[in-house]
């Protein structure tokens, strides 16, 4: 479990997006390796939070072979990966009290870290307001923990100031960065094309 005394974390996988890139349809329920990318993305989170949903949008029954409590975005018309943290915010501050902290991720990166929301976690515990991950010179703004004290600030970010971006606003605050080594692969490899998957299997095959 996360390394918070007295704090719940409540994990949140992202399968909100339009998969435009993917052909349509639910990126995350493809396959890699005989199981899904949604199947793989709970394998990988659930162990590292308390508590463990879904955001999408749709029909939700769509999903419920996975156990998972489906919630929607609370800003309308496909408001991006903001939307989906901020539906976890509300949901953990309604469903589960004592959390202080959303972990969010990417369904489509199936190999991001067994270790992430401890390292991000301890990031937050060092100063920190809100921590990502980051490879490779790049950083997954996806792949972070959000403070549930933030949410009213996000939705008046989003409904007021029209902000989509992560970017944008996590540069209100402090924000940690918490670099991951790409050996044997990035782990924050994400499929956003059909020849994606293929490569996934390659470096799947890797790995095994």
């Amino acid at each position: 479990m996360p390394p918070e005394a007295a704090a719940e974390i409540v994990g949140v996988l992202l399968a909100g997006g339009r998969a435009r890139r993917m052909g349509g349809g639910d990126k995350c329920l493809r396959v890699l390796g005989g199981e899904t990318l949604l199947a793989r993305a709970i394998a990988r989170a659930r162990p590292q939070v308390d508590r463990l949903i879904l955001n999408a949008e749709g029909d939700l029954s769509r999903f419920n072979d996975y156990g998972l409590a489906v919630v929607a975005d609370p800003i309308p018309g496909f408001a991006g990966p903001l939307a989906g943290v901020l539906a976890g915010l509300d949901w953990a501050a309604a469903k589960a009290p004592g959390a202080r902290h959303v972990a969010t991720f990417a369904t489509d990166a199936p190999f991001f870290p067994a270790d992430l929301v401890a390292r991000l976690a301890a990031a937050v515990a060092g100063g920190a307001d809100l921590a990502c991950a980051a490879s490779a010179g790049r950083n997954h703004p996806v792949f972070a923990l959000w403070p549930v004290g933030l949410r009213d600030d996000l939705r008046q970010a989003m409904t007021a100031d029209g902000i989509r971006k992560v970017d944008v606003w996590t540069a209100r605050y402090r924000l940690a960065e918490v670099d991951f080594p790409t050996e044997p692969v990035d782990p924050f490899f994400n499929a956003n094309r059909p020849e994606d998957l293929a490569t996934a299997a390659d470096m799947l095959a890797r790995m095994t």
